[in-house]
């Protein structure tokens, strides 16, 4: 069944220019051409459109979005944009658009970018979450990589792990892998690409489930800068559900920018000699100065024991904080991820896994 399509261009040649390029094809039926959106909102119905291409460098017809989406509850709304917009892809999908292409169009971008934008998942925005430490040894990078895999089995959505601990990230060893591209690929890359060819620096992992590496030398972090980083970070948005970001230990630029962009940052440390938790209470001081309304910061600590609730309100009395999450050290987990096996099966029946567990479900459900 051909997309009945309504196409909105302020522009007329490049309107010309679209329209030549739908007719052509058998997969597109054009129903409609506006000018204006105003004009196309009121007079759409009649057609009964299921697709609606519609130019939004227009800060007007940007705000709109929301109202085709009311009116057309039914239909695939895609924004139009001459160059990759970030902005702008962000406001369509908050509107309940599924996102943007690039203009003049070719047949086969529209029907990639709709499977690609519905695989996605649920509409709205996408949650990005930060794993930060204070230092390492803390379980950043296997909280984060197991999240990820539950996130993505329990959810049925799209799930990104960027791993932007620069110059000594674990996540291609713990899962076994040798990537064909890497963060800084797609970092010196991103003024070329969109969403459509970003996915191709992506490793899959399981199903719904998406790495992008760390570099495969350490002096290769110098090539990462934070304004390239964050422009691939909001364009894996459009790519997945959720993005999840494992950082370097400590500050530097990168975990700064990385974190003022996450809706959540998960902090975290092990127990071991009790400075760790001087350690977290000086990171919250940092937040604290740069905190917005819009972010969370959710505490974790690592190899509890005992690892009990009485224990939890301890540490959260000496850290003057809440905290979100106390995990036991789990040898097993430790041992699967080391060895390169973190997504061929993960010991669900532990004490760890169960936490895994209800961290990601709560997650899913909006509860962090």
């Amino acid at each position: 069944m051909a997309y009945q399509v309504i196409l909105i261009e302020s522009n007329q040649a490049m309107l010309n220019n679209m329209t030549a390029v739908l007719r052509q094809s058998s997969e597109f039926e054009l129903a409609a051409t506006y000018k204006d959106a105003n004009a196309a909102l009121g007079q759409s119905g009649m057609f009964r459109p299921n697709l609606f291409l519609i130019d939004v460098e227009n800060a007007e017809t940007l705000d709109m979005i929301p109202a085709f989406v009311d009116i057309f509850p039914d239909s695939n709304i895609l924004g139009l944009v001459s160059q990759w917009n970030a902005d702008a892809a962000m406001r369509v999908v908050k509107g309940g658009g599924l996102g943007c292409i690039l203009k003049p169009f070719k047949t086969k971008d529209i029907i990639e970018a709709i499977r690609l934008y519905k695989l996605r998942g649920k509409s709205g925005l996408s949650r990005i979450i930060s794993f930060f430490s204070p230092k390492g040894r803390a379980g950043r990078t296997t909280m984060a990589a197991v999240l990820a895999l539950a996130i993505a089995k329990k959810s049925g959505e799209r799930v990104a792990l960027i791993d932007a601990d620069l110059q000594f990230g674990d996540l291609p060893i713990f899962f076994d892998i040798e990537p064909k591209s890497t963060v800084v690929d797609a970092v010196q890359d991103v003024k070329l690409l969109t969403p459509l060819n970003l996915k191709s620096y992506f490793h899959q992992i399981k199903e719904n489930v998406y790495l992008l590496s760390s570099p495969d030398r350490p002096e290769y972090a110098e090539l990462v800068d934070t304004p390239s980083l964050t422009e691939v970070v909001r364009m894996s948005c459009n790519l997945c559900r959720y993005v999840l970001i494992d950082l370097p230990a400590g500050f530097n630029p990168v975990s700064i920018g990385m974190c003022k962009l996450s809706d959540t940052v998960v902090v975290m440390a092990m127990i071991n000699n009790g400075f760790e938790i001087q350690h977290v209470k000086r990171a919250l001081g940092v937040f604290k100065e740069q905190e917005t309304r819009e972010r969370k910061i959710h505490t974790v600590f690592t190899r509890v024991n005992p690892c009990t609730e009485e224990e939890k309100l301890k540490i959260e009395q000496q850290l003057g904080y809440p905290v979100s999450d106390i995990l036991p050290n789990e040898y097993k987990m430790i041992s699967i991820a080391n060895s390169g096996r973190l997504s061929k099966g993960l010991p669900m029946d532990s004490l760890l896994m169960q936490n895994m567990s209800r961290i990601a479900d709560d997650v899913i459900s909006g509860k962090r």
